[in-house]
């Protein structure tokens, strides 16, 4: 159990059983204008532990923006026990300009753990981490798939962690994927102050997809009443089915360039030879079909309407092997990796 104290962010006190938005200012816009990050704080009277739910860090993944706001409005944040913070929105800039990075340029979630007197970027990662993160327990953290590329939703963790692990299972996401802790990025900084942290990831870059935020949603639910923070108002979905490990992936990419015609396969289990999509150019001479190399899923599609020879179109799962290194035909127990493309 954790004690009952006070918990300081940004040299905010919040008490049990206090509601408290803290509106940070750490740089305003080039017009003087005032940039403010809401950090939304909701605490329980009964002691519990502290749990972050963040987005944004990437400002285009609208995606998980949406899920962390609806997890506001729907009084999900309002817990049994504990502490619940949200940070809807963690680069601000990048969301005024429909940007993945900040405006000098960087990627936040490579800045980690960042300098107080460093570039913007890293400035805002080193104060995320020293004045929010010390209160934290356990995180999840939102995403969405950059450059059209729609990710199934998915939930990202290390290998070899079996407290993740049971979170993850928890969570229940569609397809679970054993991702190493990415040098720079807010997780790997987090993972080094013992927080335990989820990433989710699930639909694309400015879009927001009613699907895929429920997914989000509902795991959050399923991880709070696991932890006893749930407020009992609110219900749980249990689905049938259990989450897909993934270790083991390749991407499929474009033999040439033209337009691409996706036959949205996405989340689903194709065989090996299934049409994925076809290449065309503009003027009616060429049509090339994009089949699958093998039997798998296919975990991330490229929805640019135009490719080019070499881009990254479709993530697919390469083998089917049980926990125990066993070869099976069966796919649910498909254990897949992670790779990012280039």
């Amino acid at each position: 159990m954790r004690s009952l104290k006070p918990i300081t962010i940004f040299g905010e006190s919040i008490l049990p059983g206090e509601n408290k938005t803290i509106n940070v200012e750490m740089a305003r816009l080039h017009t003087t204008t005032k940039l403010n990050i809401p950090i939304i704080v909701r605490r329980s009277k009964l002691e519990g532990p502290v749990v972050l739910f963040s987005a944004g860090i990437h400002g285009d993944e609208i995606n998980g923006i949406e899920i962390v706001r609806q997890l506001i409005s729907k009084k999900i944040n309002k817990p049994k026990r504990g502490t619940i913070i949200c940070i809807p929105i963690i680069n601000m800039y990048g969301f005024v300009n429909r940007s993945r990075e900040f405006p000098d340029g960087r990627d936040l979630n490579r800045s980690f753990p960042g300098s107080k007197k460093g570039s913007l970027a890293s400035r805002f990662a080193f104060h995320i981490l020293n004045e929010v993160m010390p209160e934290v327990h356990y995180a999840i953290d939102f995403h969405a798939g950059g450059a059209s590329r729609f990710n199934a939703p998915q939930i990202r963790l290390a290998e070899n962690d079996a407290e993740l692990k049971q979170l993850a299972d928890v969570f229940n996401a569609p397809f679970t994927l054993y991702s190493k802790n990415i040098a720079g990025s807010f997780r790997n900084s987090s993972t080094k102050m013992k927080v335990k942290m989820l990433l989710f990831e699930g639909g694309k870059s400015l879009d927001i997809n009613k699907e895929v935020a429920n997914e989000g949603i509902n795991g959050v639910k399923r991880v709070l009443a696991y932890l006893d923070m749930l407020d009992p108002k609110h219900t749980v979905e249990i689905p049938e089915n259990k989450t897909i490990y993934i270790e083991k992936s390749n991407w499929v990419r474009a033999k040439c360039s033209g337009m691409l015609h996706d036959y949205n396969t996405i989340g689903t289990f194709v065989k090996k030879g299934t049409v994925l999509a076809t290449i065309t150019d503009p003027f009616g001479k060429f049509e090339r079909k994009i089949k699958a190399p093998n039997d798998g899923y296919v975990i991330n599609s490229n929805q640019s309407p135009i490719v080019y020879e070499g881009d990254a179109i479709f993530h697919l799962s390469t083998s089917l092997v049980t926990e125990k290194n066993k070869a099976t035909s069966h796919p649910e127990a498909q254990i897949v990796s992670f790779i990012e493309p280039k």
